[in-house]
């Protein structure tokens, strides 16, 4: 259905009919605090659980008192209950349970790391202070068993919300405003990413003459929030736009930023003037020591892990086809340094001599992505490593030797790299990874301009935290195997 304001001012309305103000106005809120109430409570079983646990492992029914300098001493089940109500207190303080980010990115397990980081952080410079001798099995244990039930628990919930997202339920009803351009595009991109919890009910273009008043489309649509997109809207036509809307409705205003992480946005008022500061990339210094630390000691327990798995691949390969177990190949790194990328091999042995005429017959040798669907090159064990990328894994070699990490842009051959525009270009300011963005969101079936985008937010927005998601990312995407090939 479409309209006009009583001003010229263009909008249109999608499903709003039927609702009243009050049925709109407890819809809006109701759903977002059940679901931070149900997390409240998830989130006290969870520290309850891993906190009880850590304390009947280590003193089973015993009462054990806690050593400390003084003649005054606790038990450690007062200490156990101490440390669920400052774990939950610090949860809180932290903001992992703030409606902007509950069940979006990855901002919640960020905040969830490090407020528990925090807190036994705090407790071990208190002990140290105290001269209290608290038990360092008991918080060893305790710090990751509860980080992870967090996590783990954090992400269930954020699964369960967004099956109820894409079925329509449990979003904010969203009014778009700005030029038409933006408001297209935004409102594509919206639909897109249900889990977003944004439903758009209502458009309003202002490119157009004449002075749009929207008031009408406020009182009736009533949504939750209203999104400013463009820079055609003027300050004063936001501010006045902000003083129509009721206590409980939210203000959004777009910038024109695409491939932003939240963490490098940070915004500071002068003259009542809202700065966006964008942080600058960072590759060295201590985040390239973080990046590497985190390499050597994840992949050499993952070698230690899997070494029975390497053994079987080794003699699957040797007993079904001809030529050696690995497979070498000449890769583009760092900084457009050359080094070899080791596979297990899963194609027959003089698999490079057909890739150019096999590329040439798929219509894809101009393209920067040198990937043959239904390849015949492959041998009947390779098509079982490659389904589940058990052919990748021996590139854990690479990593501990410094020439790859676990995760970055997937490293591509000289021929490719020698397509690439400016833009792909910035792939190669860091290490590539054993795997990446676009592995964990369609593999090969994702278009080169996708696979790009995917690469380039990853090497301007990089965290050990991302890693972590984007490694446990990466095991559901293995096991599923869509996309492999």
């Amino acid at each position: 259905m479409t309209h006009t304001a009583d001003r010229g001012y263009p909008w249109q309305l999608s499903g709003a009919q039927g609702w009243s103000v009050q049925r709109v106005r407890a819809h809006a809120t109701d759903w977002v605090r059940r679901f931070q109430w149900y997390v409240t409570v998830s989130d006290i079983a969870v520290v309850l659980l891993a906190t009880a646990s850590t304390h009947a492992l280590w003193f089973g029914l015993e009462h054990v008192q806690v050593s400390t300098a003084s003649h005054f001493g606790v038990d450690y089940v007062t200490f156990s209950v101490a440390l669920v109500v400052l774990w939950m207190l610090a949860l809180a303080v932290a903001g992992t349970r703030d409606s902007r980010i509950l069940g979006t990115d990855s901002t919640e397990y960020r905040r969830i790391i490090n407020a528990t980081l925090g807190l036994f952080g705090t407790i071990a410079v208190i002990a140290a202070m105290t001269q209290t001798d608290v038990a360092r099995g008991y918080l060893i244990t305790a710090f990751p068993l509860g980080t992870l039930l967090l996590l783990l628990s954090r992400w269930l919930w954020r699964r369960w919300l967004h099956a109820r997202r894409r079925r329509g339920e449990l979003s904010c009803r969203v009014l778009l405003v700005g030029s038409e351009a933006r408001v297209r595009e935004l409102e594509a991109s919206l639909a897109t990413r249900t889990d977003a919890g944004y439903r758009v009910v209502a458009t309003a273009i202002t490119d157009v003459p004449g002075a749009p008043d929207l008031g009408d489309v406020l009182a009736l649509t009533r949504p939750d929030t209203v999104i400013v997109v463009g820079s055609d809207v003027s300050s004063s036509r936001i501010n006045d736009l902000s003083w129509r809307l009721d206590p409980g409705q939210q203000l959004v205003v777009a910038p024109q930023l695409v491939g932003v992480a939240g963490s490098r946005i940070h915004t500071r008022p002068v003259s009542g003037l809202p700065l966006i500061h964008v942080e600058t990339p960072s590759y060295d210094g201590p985040k390239r020591f973080a990046k590497r630390a985190f390499d050597l000691v994840f992949g050499a327990g993952l070698m230690l892990v899997l070494w029975p798995l390497f053994l079987v691949t080794a003699v699957l390969i040797k007993l079904s086809s001809r030529g050696p177990v690995f497979y070498g190949q000449e890769r583009i790194g760092l900084s457009g340094e050359p080094f070899t990328m080791l596979k297990f091999r899963s194609m027959v042995t003089d698999a490079d001599a057909h890739l150019a005429r096999l590329l040439a017959e798929q219509g894809t040798d101009g393209t920067p992505l040198f990937k043959v669907k239904d390849d015949p090159r492959v041998t009947r064990v390779g098509k079982v490593l490659r389904r589940y990328s058990i052919d990748e894994l021996p590139q854990l070699l690479n990593v501990l030797r410094g020439d790859m990490s676990l995760v970055g842009p997937r490293p591509q051959r000289d021929g490719e790299v020698r397509l690439y525009d400016s833009k792909a270009g910035r792939r190669l300011v860091v290490k590539p990874g054993m795997s990446g963005l676009w592995q964990v969101s369609g593999r090969s079936n994702l278009s080169w301009e996708d696979a790009i985008r995917l690469d380039l937010y990853y090497v301007e927005n990089w965290s050990i935290t991302n890693d972590i998601i984007i490694l446990l990312r990466t095991a559901r995407a293995v096991v599923g195997a869509d996309g492999a090939y």
